[in-house]
């Protein structure tokens, strides 16, 4: 497996790569263009980045085996994740590697901002000394506003407390049991922030409900002389409004690590501003970091391609080495079901119902399940190329819609996996499947609600027939006219002489002439061939 590590990382993450016999490791000395890459995409299936490569749609559609792109950092707005997801392609980060390191810039930002720092030492090599010009204001016993409380926001409200300020929080997905557990106020809304913090420190992603929030109309619901701090993204601030404000005074101060367009324009207006704080997107740069980000990225790009292990994707579940273990099982047989389902020909299906009953209602993630039904289902209707990655997608476009239920009905079998289709309020098919001593046995034990034992494997000839003595040996008859044999066997019915239902494993396709026959005898019905 070629993996391709096209921005610098830690020599200890492309050590880890180079240890595995699975994988050729290119390593690019430089970066390249987006025209001098794509002649080197080939046969690339995994690709490392840091914030300088862009992996645009051009760019996967030059990879046509791509299945993972890593990112050494926390944003990913280099990566084209629609464009990702739509061709099957995992988009991961490292969230944890820079965590640390950039909850300590923030903080550090926020002294230098409060005491004037780079100014006075600016002065003070040139030769001068003036101390009045330098008042700065301490941050004991101030407010910070943290606007998104996740790693990174967390941390630097573990900071501003160590230093005695008061901390007011607010992140649409905070609990008040959270923010009670780490020391900070809950606000109900931005405004709250707004109005009570003398600092404000920004930690969202970029979104369309967070791109330019730090505006004028904002900052003009902000505590006057209020100081700003932005080490997350700079497209979060309207530039041009937070420098109107800076001149003015309504802010006091704003210390910037990221900016809208980077590198910052050499006649930027915050250049001549001397209540701005500048550095050069530094929140992952130190030693420690890239060094966490270099190896982490190695070892979750190597676990999904070797052990399909899923951590720290953005465009999927997570799931860990020991919940895929446990799910492997169901997934093989979710998608054996998905792909039985689709070949018995369902029409104008909108919703898929699937259940968890028995042990698997106690599945650590349902989601892996419900994507290989999916993908079983999709893979031969479906208008492209379906994997995990993209499948939820698909049936978005298609406009089928997905349910999950974990049921404690009481069920038959020990471990129940049950798939449901509707087209409008019509159930026009299902099918439901169980293991049989072990995990390595599965069996699908329901179809259409008949009972009946089918293994997950090879070509299954399946028919409705009259439920009457001699059927059996007619069907026997018939495939042995045309040299088919029988591996084995299934047969349910509703009742006695009403309509059966017969599920026949055969060790060869049969041909055409056999499919007439059968279908021309008026005791035999809905003759379909299923291969698994």
């Amino acid at each position: 497996m070629h993996v391709l590590v096209c921005d610098p990382i830690s020599p200890r993450g492309i050590a880890y790569f180079q240890a595995r016999p699975e994988f050729r490791v290119t390593v690019l000395s430089k970066r390249l263009s987006e025209a001098e890459l794509l002649p080197l995409l080939a046969d690339v299936e995994a690709m490392v980045v840091r914030s300088e490569t862009k992996v645009t749609r051009k760019v996967m559609e030059a990879a046509p085996k791509l299945r993972v792109v890593g990112r050494a950092g926390v944003g990913v707005d280099n990566v084209d994740v629609e464009a990702a997801t739509q061709r099957g392609v995992v988009v991961m980060n490292t969230p944890a590697g820079n965590t640390i390191t950039t909850a300590e810039l923030t903080f550090f930002m926020l002294g230098a901002l409060a005491r004037k720092i780079p100014g006075a030492h600016a002065t003070m090599a040139a030769g001068k000394w003036d101390r009045k010009a330098f008042q700065g204001t301490e941050v004991h016993g101030k407010t910070l506003g943290v606007l998104g409380m996740g790693r990174i926001g967390s941390e630097v409200a573990k900071r501003a407390l160590a230093f005695g300020m008061r901390v007011v929080a607010y992140d649409p997905f905070l609990t008040e049991a959270r923010a009670k557990h780490l020391g900070v106020e809950l606000a109900t809304d931005s405004d709250v922030l707004y109005r009570e913090a003398d600092f404000i420190t920004v930690h969202m992603p970029v979104t369309a409900e967070t791109r330019g929030m730090i505006n004028a109309e904002s900052i003009a619901r902000m505590k006057p002389g209020v100081r700003i701090v932005n080490c997350a993204r700079g497209e979060i601030v309207n530039e041009a409004d937070l420098a109107a404000a800076l001149e003015s005074g309504r802010v006091a101060g704003a210390a910037l690590d990221v900016f809208a367009a980077e590198p910052l324009a050499a006649d930027h207006k915050f250049r001549t501003l001397p209540n701005v704080v500048l550095t050069p997107h530094l929140g992952a740069s130190t030693e420690e970091a890239q060094e966490k980000c270099g190896l982490e990225v190695a070892e979750i790009i190597t676990g999904f391609l070797l052990t399909g292990e899923v951590r720290n994707a953005v465009n999927l579940p997570g799931v860990d080495a020991k919940a895929f273990e446990i799910l492997q099982p169901y997934v093989a047989l979710g998608e054996k079901i998905g792909r039985l389902l689709c070949q018995m020909g369902p029409s104008g299906v909108d919703r898929i119902y699937v259940t968890f009953g028995g042990k698997a209602k106690d599945l650590p993630a349902t989601d892996p399940v419900t994507r290989a039904v999916l993908k079983g289902f999709l893979s031969s209707a479906g208008p492209q190329d379906v994997n995990t990655i993209n499948v939820r997608s698909i049936a978005s476009n298609l406009g089928i819609s997905v349910e999950e239920k974990r049921s404690d009905e009481p069920v038959t079998f020990n471990e129940w996996l049950h798939v449901q289709l509707f087209a409008g309020e019509t159930k026009v098919g299902s099918a439901g499947g169980t293991f049989f001593g072990s995990p390595n046995n599965p069996r699908i034990v329901r179809l259409f609600s008949t009972p009946v034992e089918i293994p997950t494997s090879g070509i299954l000839l399946l028919l409705n027939h009259q439920d009457r003595p001699g059927m059996i040996g007619k069907l026997g008859s018939i495939l042995a006219d045309h040299n088919v044999n029988i591996a084995s066997m299934s047969l349910g019915r509703e009742a006695a002489g009403g309509q059966a239902l017969t599920v026949l494993l055969l060790d060869s396709q049969p041909p055409k002439a056999c499919l007439d026959q059968l279908a021309a005898d008026r005791a035999i019905y809905n003759v379909r061939v299923v291969t698994l």
